[in-house]
């Protein structure tokens, strides 16, 4: 991830990533020449944390590996050690686009203010990353609609049916994602909630349940697609099709976030979780949805702007499972 965020010249309108049009701002750092060396542990959380934020900033990073736990910052004479907020400020101030902090708000506002419980932020930002993936299937479904099986002007996605086993790669990555997330919510957020809102897990278990069969009908239609002759007459068809079901399933997923948000998730304010108790909740979501984040936490990422995949990682450390923690920010930079 980290600098093909904004090196994006190359790849396909559908690949583009949220924060791609963040160019002038960042064509400054790219061709600075200011030294910037980092100092820590590869094991280390921390390290790998300010090791991801500077990725957004397409500075030349020498990371000299060490046994130091905490991490050291050198950005040409400034030096800093600290926490990760301390660093990050240094950061900021040497590179501020694009900006990696969230400008929270007051109570209520967006999801993601101040006092906005640990784990409503983090279904909000999950919320925001799998709509910008819906939409850049969706895009992508028209993009095939519209060629009816004709090859790309874009050469690395391949043949047309090289082009096909992709998208059905990436519609299945984000499935796995949006699968882990509703269990996420029914094991863990919904009986919460119940305790503010009699009969609410029954009512939300079946708005889940409502659109399964659509999301899993798309992957075994693709699969369909994806073993046809791109000269068959029925080809263009079956394209047609498969961009309309994807159409019907974004619009069905955006108004089931937006009406989550709006009635559902500031039911969590109600229950008066200590803030003990928030990060416990928060931690058995990330139990549940430990499989995504094992191996798809960078695609979860690519579907948010930079400040918004900072404050999931900022969630992320707030856990106590700290070498879990650790083996997903490694990866993400790996």
């Amino acid at each position: 991830m980290g600098n093909n965020c904004f090196n994006s010249s190359n790849k396909s309108t559908a690949e583009i990533a949220p924060y791609s049009f963040i160019k002038s701002a960042t064509a400054s750092a790219a061709t600075s020449t200011v030294t910037v060396k980092l100092y820590g542990s590869p094991t280390s959380t921390v390290t790998s944390y300010i090791r991801f934020a500077l990725l957004y900033k397409t500075v030349s990073l020498q990371f000299i590996p060490t046994t130091d736990t905490q991490p050291v910052l050198q950005i040409g004479s400034d030096t800093v050690s600290g926490p990760p907020e301390m660093i990050l400020r240094l950061i900021e101030a040497k590179f501020p686009q694009p900006s990696l902090v969230v400008k929270e708000r007051g109570r209520g506002s967006d999801g993601l203010g101040e006092t906005t419980p640990l784990i409503v932020k983090a279904i909000v930002l999950q919320h925001r990353s799998m709509t910008w993936h819906l939409n850049r299937i969706v895009r992508w479904g028209e993009d095939l609609a519209t060629r009816g099986g004709k090859k790309t002007v874009d050469p690395t996605m391949g043949s047309p049916r090289m082009e096909m086993k992709k998208f059905g790669k990436s519609y299945s990555m984000l499935l796995e994602v949006m699968l882990e997330h509703a269990q996420m919510e029914e094991r863990v957020v919904f009986p919460v909630l119940e305790m503010a809102d009699r009969g609410l897990c029954k009512v939300a278990n079946e708005e889940h349940g409502r659109d399964l069969p659509l999301m899993n009908g798309i992957k075994e239609y693709i699969k369909s697609i994806a073993v046809l002759d791109t000269a068959h007459p029925h080809f263009r068809d079956a394209l047609s099709s498969l961009s309309s079901r994807l159409k019907s399933l974004l619009k069905h997923c955006k108004e089931h976030f937006e009406e989550e948000e709006r009635d559902v998730l500031p039911l969590m304010e109600a229950v008066e979780l200590t803030k003990e108790e928030g990060v416990r909740v928060l931690e058995q979501c990330f139990d549940v949805m430990q499989g995504s984040h094992s191996h798809l936490l960078n695609f979860l990422m690519e579907g948010l702007l930079p400040c918004e995949a900072m404050l999931y990682l900022d969630l992320i450390l707030r856990c106590k499972h700290e070498e879990r923690a650790g083996s997903m920010l490694r990866s993400l930079i790996e």
